[in-house]
């Protein structure tokens, strides 16, 4: 059965509990100035049911105040796909691996289970990271593999500690199997993932190349140019403003997205799982955005209608 959670009453994860460290360090840089209504007030005038996605999984968080919006299955661990790459690449970060020097990709980082296509040839030579903007941008298997292979103590070690640095992040329900997200048991929820789209905060070059619309590198060992396009058509959209997105799709997965966005001055987290067709999770998106502005306007209009009756129903929640 489908759950709904929206309002106050979903505040059960709300800043305290799912963003902790939100709730004394507000990033001005990032954020927007508040809306003149709080979320939940803003989110009680408009119906979920109203609210028809066709992603098996949706959670609608605003990051600022920490208040699901919308919220189904939220917390059944499932395959995330290639959403596993921005953990790699907070790891990778993390473990401050020099990102400026040189990997060459080798026929050991050919995808031998989906048999996925690459846009790096065998013999390319790239930094760290240049490959680690690939992976997130371009969601390219070949990019992270070569990134597994030549972290110190190779795929296996990294893996491990991505798991570590999942425990430390609060991800209790995560789990990973390669530094891909090919394998199924790479498992996530919507609710840990919105955690991890919200730690990306705290890293400015994930932020920056995850939303990056195109972009070219140059091979080092040929010098030939190599382009690259931002998986998420949204990023390609001026109506939409972006400032983290990933996406993923295998079988077992379905179709993913998640991201940070402004919408109606609000900065929203987004997740998407196993949506039912390669352009649902964008149509699920376009849908999220016309609820929240109808919700919106509808707020501001009940705020005028409402008058003084507004303060005490606010007591009352």
């Amino acid at each position: 059965m489908r759950q709904f959670r929206f309002g106050i009453l979903a505040a059960i994860v709300g800043i305290a509990a799912t963003f902790p460290e939100a709730v004394v360090s507000g990033e001005p840089e990032i954020l927007s100035a508040p809306p003149a209504i709080p979320a939940w007030k803003a989110v009680r005038y408009g119906d979920p049911r109203a609210l028809m996605l066709r992603s098996q999984v949706g959670l609608i968080i605003d990051e600022r105040e920490g208040v699901i919006l919308y919220a189904r299955d939220i917390d059944k661990p499932r395959p995330i796909a290639s959403l596993t790459k921005l953990l790699t690449v907070v790891t990778m970060l993390d473990a401050g691996i020099p990102l400026d020097q040189s990997i060459e990709i080798t026929d050991q980082d050919r995808d031998r289970l989906k048999g996925s296509r690459s846009s790096l040839p065998f013999g390319t030579t790239l930094t760290h990271a240049e490959l680690m903007q690939i992976a997130l941008v371009a969601s390219d298997n070949r990019a992270s593999a070569a990134l597994g292979r030549t972290y110190p103590g190779g795929s296996r070690t990294l893996v491990r500690v991505m798991n570590e640095k999942a425990r430390m992040l609060g991800l209790t329900r995560t789990r990973v199997a390669d530094v891909s997200g090919l394998r199924p048991e790479n498992i996530s929820t919507a609710r840990d993932l919105a955690r991890l789209v919200h730690a990306t905060r705290n890293y400015p070059l994930v932020a920056r190349w995850s939303t990056t619309k195109r972009f070219r590198v140059i091979d080092q060992s040929t010098g030939r140019e190599l382009s690259f396009r931002n998986t998420n058509s949204l990023v390609h959209r001026e109506r939409w403003k972006i400032s983290f997105s990933k996406t993923g799709f295998t079988s077992e997965a379905g179709n993913c997205l998640i991201m940070r966005t402004t919408i109606v001055d609000r900065q929203l987290i987004v997740v998407l799982l196993n949506s039912w067709g390669k352009l649902s999770k964008y149509g699920d998106s376009g849908r999220i955005r016309d609820w929240l502005v109808a919700s919106e306007r509808a707020a501001h209009s009940g705020e005028r209608r409402a008058g003084s009756a507004t303060a005490i129903n606010e007591s009352l929640l």
